[in-house]
């Protein structure tokens, strides 16, 4: 960052402003990364002043950050935090946001406009941007990064998308997704292309199946508002989920670069076989937590899903046959969020052993929170034995290896990627339109009258039976690769 850059933060005063821009922002110019001529304005509806904005800030980061403050570096931070009150809807607040930026840049300047705010908000937030001329790019780069969800269904994201093109090109739109900013995510890729070890086997001839699981122990923690509309596909499924799912199963790309990374993994979604309305009950599991209609904030009756399985497959080259098990939901037994590629067993049982006797299959998983890392799990002889075998693990640790300060937020990559222009872990619109045309069978199928029943499982469990007879139909099991035995 050699030139003034502006950073506008639309929902200043919001939980995610508080809770991660702000003490991503202040870490990265602790880390020096955050550096030149730059400026953070704050965009909000309360009656704060720049003090305000500053005391907010310093909370959020005490609260929420889990490093060490730099007094120094917090002093010289806070002189370039600003405040703008003003309505989202209203026209004459961004005129009065342009004459502030003009005023504190004194220049021409780049320009990052995030916005932190229900959904609601974008377009109007958007399109008052395009009428006051502050995304014309007469004075250097402007960029506009929309947090999810972006859009409920494929009909409301082509809207959406309709409309912010109408002001944006679309190499100005950074829609972000942050389980790509994380350490472990972006790890995949690593663990794939940059070990030769993995690639030749890794394809329908040697893999049997995928699991990907995010779980979660934690209820609504004052979401019900924003949950109880959405539900568990939407939340996790339509971003996180598929992104795991396109990054474990996508093609080399030609290169890092943002749309060779991005092509691949559209076509990945263009390759997985869509499911019939009236097959969703052979693919998919919906569950809800006892006690889930009691929370506050959540409609009588509801019928909202806070967990999901899904069984989808790929139908290209590479994949043809292999099932890819996805799952997330709340009010699990364990937070946890890991891939687990499950090998074929052996072919022949050459070994003098009974005929009952069964190689367990061999297993790479990776570990993407909360104990980061890798684990291959192999066969190994038992001693004192003619050909017994065991599972044992080759473990790497991030702790290990790193420390324990070792990963940075999600945020502080994302941020920093959007200043430099990186779009390689944002979503481009094409990817965005085709997770919502998989998805949305699956829940028009769950809203009909007729649609699948919805299983009701006991908060601490691994969700409903249900989503274990999923697997059971294939003579699966739903694995913990890192904890090295199965979830039941």
């Amino acid at each position: 960052m050699s030139t003034s850059t502006s950073i506008i933060i639309f929902g200043i005063s919001g939980d995610l402003a508080q809770r991660k821009l702000i003490p991503a922002l202040f870490n990265l110019y602790q880390k020096g990364r955050l550096n030149g001529d730059f400026q953070i304005i704050g965009f909000a509806g309360r009656a704060w002043s720049d003090e305000d904005l500053c005391n907010a800030a310093r909370s959020g980061i005490e609260k929420y950050a889990d490093y060490k403050i730099d007094e120094t570096a917090w002093h010289k931070f806070s002189d370039r935090l600003f405040y703008h009150a003003g309505n989202f809807q209203d026209e004459a607040s961004f005129q009065r946001l342009a004459l502030m930026l003009a005023q504190i840049e004194n220049g021409s300047a780049y320009r990052l406009f995030y916005l932190a705010t229900p959904p609601d908000f974008f377009t109007h937030i958007i399109t008052n941007l395009g009428k006051t001329g502050q995304v014309e790019e007469n004075g250097g780069w402007r960029r506009v990064v929309i947090e999810k969800p972006f859009g409920t269904d494929l009909e409301s994201a082509r809207s959406l998308n309709r409309e912010i093109r109408q002001v944006l090109r679309e190499d100005q739109i950074y829609r972000i997704d942050h389980y790509l900013g994380k350490e472990t995510v972006q790890n995949i890729m690593i663990a794939r292309f940059a070990n030769t070890i993995f690639e030749p086997v890794w394809n329908r001839n040697y893999i049997d199946n995928v699991q990907i699981t995010v779980a979660e122990t934690v209820g609504l923690e004052q979401r019900a508002g924003y949950y109880d509309k959405v539900g568990v596909v939407r939340d996790m499924f339509q971003n996180h989920l598929l992104q795991l799912l396109s990054l474990i199963a996508m093609e080399p790309p030609a290169s890092h670069k943002a749309d060779d990374q991005r092509d691949e993994k559209v076509k990945v979604l263009k390759a997985i076989r869509k499911i019939p309305f009236d097959q969703v009950g052979l693919h998919a599991v919906r569950g809800q937590y006892q006690g889930y209609q009691a929370e506050e904030g959540v409609a009588p009756n509801t019928q909202t899903a806070t967990y999901a399985a899904i069984r989808f497959y790929i139908d290209n080259w590479r994949w043809q046959g292999v099932p890819f098990y996805l799952r997330s939901g709340k009010r699990l037994k364990e937070k946890m969020s890991e891939i687990v590629v499950q090998f074929k067993r052996p072919p022949h049982r050459m070994f003098p052993l009974p005929d009952e006797y069964e190689f367990t299959s061999n297993t790479l998983t990776l570990c993407l929170q909360p104990d980061e890392g890798i684990h291959l799990k192999f066969e190994t002889k038992v001693p004192d034995t003619s050909a017994d075998t065991r599972s044992v693990d080759l473990e790497y640790h991030y702790r290990d290896v790193f420390g324990e300060k070792a990963i940075p937020e999600a945020y502080e990559r994302l941020l920093l990627d959007g200043l430099h222009g990186d779009a390689s872990l944002f979503t481009r619109s094409d990817r965005n339109e085709l997770a919502w045309e998989l998805l949305d069978p699956i829940l028009s199928a769950w809203e009909s009258p007729d649609g699948p029943p919805l299983a009701i499982y006991e908060p601490g469990s691994w969700g409903p039976t249900e989503a274990e007879a999923l697997l059971d139909r294939d003579s699966y099991k739903w694995m913990r690769g890192c904890g090295n035995h199965p979830s039941k």
